[in-house]
Order: structure tokens, then sequence, then C-alpha cells
């Protein structure tokens, strides 16, 4: 049974006001998610833990989000999804009063880990509940505009963060997400239809997908995509302080307009998926790998390294939705399983991305991990023309 537009909502207005409410959600979720990497200093102080203690903080929800997503499906198989998604955006809202009022380090984790469950039972069924929320056409918008959430999120949370904690303290700067948490329940409570669950929907058991060649072949493009833009992007801040010689104005300046540049850029490829799906799978990681070159080459020079971030953010911040889109097309039938095995391999991919990365970028260089980020991110296209390949076969 197919989990796919629900014609029982009232009117395409009520739908996208829905998908708004989401949108808004993934903003919350990803400015908590990244708040901690400009707040390590005072959070260690503050709490008599070492920096690198406070930076497991980040870790942690990223294992909660993964064992969330591989789970997530069967715990709640019985339950209506907009009650999922009412509690995830709860348990967000808890999580962020945890953080803020915490005594001790303990507790400080225990919020963090509260935070992983939300991010990974959210990401893992918001494709699944975009498809049911628009027609068909629609859902590389949808799922767009979900991503334009993620990139202003994770353009704006580090800064944010440094500044809010420099009046507020890193406390404040964390309540701060709270009724903005708050505000995205209610309107998803006044937005949301109901979502029961249908009859005949498939085993949400996550790894029986990879029984299938075509989902082999697109998980392993979406785990190399993934592993190679955290090798280099988890590393730009040093690299253009130490390399390009950024002063912190210009440096912030390029950042931003990096994360403007992928907002655009999920704007942009939700118009062009429609028609154009597996090449744009295909193109996106080749040019983000002739970016990381690029950088390679010219990381001295400022305005060509500026341009280069511009690319990056514009084509990096769209390949989620690409891969969104092939999962609502491939895998409609397994929306909400195919969702958590995308979670769980994307967040997996960004931990392994970022630690080999920053292993090559202190023993042998930076230029060898924005090499291995290209040599990951070739693999990543290879992989795309496989999973093409083995639909095509498969249809």
């Amino acid at each position: 049974m197919s989990i796919t537009f629900q014609d029982g909502i009232e009117s395409q207005k009520a739908a996208w006001g829905a998908v708004f409410s989401m949108t808004l959600c993934v903003f919350v979720l990803i400015a908590s998610e990244f708040m901690p990497v400009s707040l390590l200093t005072p959070i260690a102080s503050s709490l008599s833990i070492s920096e690198g203690q406070a930076g497991q903080a980040i870790s942690i929800s990223g294992v909660f989000a993964v064992i969330t997503s591989l789970f997530i499906a069967t715990i709640t198989r019985r339950l209506d999804r907009r009650i999922v998604v009412l509690g995830l955006t709860a348990l967000l809202t808890v999580s962020g009063i945890i953080v803020t009022c915490a005594p001790t380090y303990p507790v400080l984790m225990i919020g963090r880990a509260l935070l992983g469950i939300s991010i990974g039972g959210f990401w893992s069924m918001s494709t699944a509940i975009v498809m049911r929320l628009v027609s068909g056409s629609q859902v590389p918008a949808a799922l767009a505009l979900l991503n334009a959430g993620n990139a202003i999120a994770a353009t704006i949370s580090a800064p944010a963060g440094s500044l809010l904690g420099a009046y507020v303290g890193w406390r404040g700067a964390f309540f701060l997400v709270v009724p903005v948490s708050l505000l995205a329940i209610l309107w998803q409570f006044i937005s949301l239809p109901s979502l029961p669950v249908r009859a005949g929907q498939s085993s949400p058991n996550v790894l029986r997908l990879l029984r299938q060649p075509p989902v082999i072949a697109g998980m392993m493009a979406i785990l190399l995509l993934f592993m190679g833009q955290f090798a280099l992007f988890t590393y730009l801040r040093p690299f253009l302080e130490q390399v390009t010689d950024l002063g912190i104005e210009t440096l912030s300046l390029s950042l931003l307009v990096m994360g403007l540049a992928g907002a655009g850029g999920t704007w942009l490829i939700g118009r062009l998926l429609r028609q154009r799906l597996f090449s744009i799978l295909v193109v996106i990681p080749l040019v983000m790998a002739g970016i990381a070159l690029f950088l390679i080459a010219f990381g001295d020079r400022e305005l060509p390294v500026f341009a280069a971030l511009v690319g990056w953010g514009l084509f990096g911040t769209a390949a989620p939705v690409g891969w969104g889109t092939w999962l609502s097309r491939y895998l409609a039938d397994d929306a909400e399983a195919g969702g958590g095995l995308q979670v769980a391999v994307i967040q997996l991919a960004i931990t392994a991305g970022a630690s080999i990365g920053g292993l090559l970028f202190d023993t042998v260089g930076w230029w060898s991990a924005f090499a291995l980020s290209a040599a990951l991110l070739v693999g990543s296209s290879l992989a795309s023309i496989a999973a093409w390949y083995t639909v095509r076969r498969a249809s």
C-alpha cells in the first residue's frame, strides 16, 4: 500500500501550512543540534568539565538519532503520524528546557540524548509525511522547503549561539529555542491533519530494504556523498583562517553567503527535480568534487575561495533534496522504513567523514582532507549511476 497524497486533506493551503509548520520544527532541530559548536568553552567552564567532554554533547545526539531512525517506525507503527510528530516536537521542547537548566554534565547529556531522539524520529518520517500532505509533483518543492529551514539554521546557529552566549550566557542561548519550538507545536496542532496508519502498510523493519539492489546502490551513494561533504565542510573554518588567511569578519560573511546560497539551491533544485532526478544525483557530487579540488589549487586566494564556497553551498545543501525525492519515488510503499534507513546512513556518514577528515587534517595536512572529500564525492556519483542502472533493470 503506497503512502501517497491523502485526498482527505481539505485544501492545498492547509497542506502547505502543515509543511511550513514542519519546516519551523526543522529549523529548531538543526539550530539546537549545532548551537553547542560555538558554546563549548562556556559550557565546559560552567559545568567544570573539559571542552572535549562538552563536545560529546554534539556526538551523543547523533548516536541517539541513528538508533531512533532504525526503530521509530516499528515502535510507532500503530500511532497516528500527527500524534508522533507532535510528540517528537514536544520532546524537542523538553530537551531544550533540560539543557538550559542542567546542573551537571550527566543531566546535560540526557537533554542532548532526547534531542537526538527527536532528530532521528522527525527526519525518518518527514518524507513519508510530506508525501501525504502534497501531491507527487509538489513533493520536491516541499522537501526543498524543509531543507531550506535546515540550511538557514545550520548557517546561523553557530554565530548566533556565540553572540547570544556573550550577552545572555549559554543557558540563555539554549532557552531561546524553547519558545520557537512551542510555536512549532502550536502550528502543527492547528495545521497537521490526522494521518492514521494505513491498512496493508509494509513491515517497518528498515534492514529488509537492503535486499533490494537499487536501495543498496542508493544508500551507498548517500553514504559517500555525506562522508565526502563533511570531510571538507567540518574543517572549513580552520582552512579559511590558516590557508586563505581570512579575518573573522570576512570569514563570517563567507559562511553566511554560503548558507544563503544553500537556501537558494534548495529552491532551484525543487523545480529541476520534476524531470531530471538521476542526472542531478550524478552531477551534484561531481561538481562538489571539482570544488574540493579547486580549493586545493586556489585555497590561498580570497576571491576564488569565496566563489567556491558559494558553489559548495548551492550544490551541497541541494543534494539531500534530490535523495529525498528519490526516496519518495522509488520507495513510495516503504517511505517510513526507507526514511529511517536513510537517516541512519546519513548520521553514520557525517560521523565517519568528519572523523577521518579530521585525522588527515591533523596528521597529513589540510589538503589531504579535501582530497579525500573529492574522492568520496566521485564515488557517490558512480554509485548514483549504479542506482539509476539497477532501477531501470528492476522496472
